[in-house]
């Protein structure tokens, strides 16, 4: 029997403070979290699998440079790129990361590329470079990823240290995109790319490629990609600790995501949200934060944004 699909999309859960969102930013951001919904679904509607809606979803994320991943990724303190994805498959929970490139167009292909062509599930640097090569993936210079607002972004954060005036703002400590979907056939997978924090040392590395942390995905339970403060989400193997619950505990993906988002990442201090689908192609996106771009679309139920 044909089942309904379902997916959800992530633009990180740094959002603007509503005091700093202008009508014409909100709007624009909902546009992109529509066009992004429309290629995943796309996909899904032609009876694609969910492995190739999130894939491109985040690729037409990482194409937005609203959000923190691709073309609009944030800088390091050092004033370079390095960014991070990740994708897995429920079927048979392969995997595929990357952690600290600059170059790939798409850095979630360079994943992909990773969980298909090599025997390793995450790689980093010149390795994570070479597979993308291999694989004849599309690279770009430097100068394609650089936007004013990023740059403008880094160049604040860093005399706001140098003042030590430097607040916790979650639009500069988190950033992350993510697509999660189940698919006719009620395969599920689950895929997120980032840029990291604004102005990160050298050489970090957050959640968004850790399989269990910031990315899982299980056929028998859910699939979830994760976005907020990254070394929490780590602490906490967030996406695997949702996993548990519900095999473990009998939870349901909504009690199981609530509790993990609302309560454990809390008692730690942590802040950000998730966005997870489960097998039974329910959705959950909590946060606990201010707010988080976000969007979802259930076969026969329509689509929605939301940032707030």
């Amino acid at each position: 029997m044909t089942e309904t699909y379902s997916l959800a999309i992530h633009g990180g859960a740094g959002v603007l403070p509503r005091e700093s969102m202008t009508p014409e930013r909100e709007a624009a951001c909902h546009a992109a979290l529509a066009r992004v919904l429309e290629a995943g679904e796309a996909v899904l509607r032609e009876g694609g699998t969910a492995l190739d809606a999130v894939t491109v979803a985040v690729q037409a994320l990482e194409d937005e440079p609203l959000f923190n991943a691709g073309h609009g990724a944030v800088f390091t303190r050092d004033g370079h790129h390095e960014m991070d994805a990740a994708i897995m498959d429920g079927r048979d929970r392969s995997a595929g990361a990357v952690a600290g490139i600059m170059g790939p167009r798409h850095p979630i292909l360079a994943a992909r590329a990773v969980m298909e062509t090599t025997d390793h599930v995450l790689m980093s640097g010149e390795g994570a470079l070479s597979v993308a090569r291999e694989a004849g993936l599309a690279f770009e210079e430097e100068s394609y990823f650089f936007t004013q607002e990023r740059w403008d972004a880094l160049q604040r954060t860093l005399e706001m240290e140098r003042a030590g005036v430097l607040d916790d703002d979650p639009s500069r400590r988190h950033g992350t995109v993510g697509a999660v979907a189940r698919d006719r056939n009620g395969h599920v997978a689950a895929a997120t790319s980032t840029g990291g924090m604004t102005a990160k040392r050298t050489g970090r590395v957050g959640d968004s490629p850790v399989i269990g942390a910031g990315t899982f995905a299980r056929d028998e339970t859910c699939a979830i990609s994760a976005t907020g403060d990254g070394e929490a989400f780590l602490r906490l193997s967030v996406a695997h600790e949702i996993d548990a619950r519900m095999r473990l505990a009998g939870e349901t993906l909504a009690q199981a995501a609530e509790r993990v988002v609302m309560t454990d990442l809390t008692e730690i201090g942590g802040s950000g949200g998730l966005v997870a689908v489960g097998r039974d192609g329910t959705v959950s996106l909590p946060f606990n934060c201010e707010g988080m771009y976000r969007g979802w679309a259930v076969e026969g139920s329509g689509r929605e944004t939301a940032i707030y």
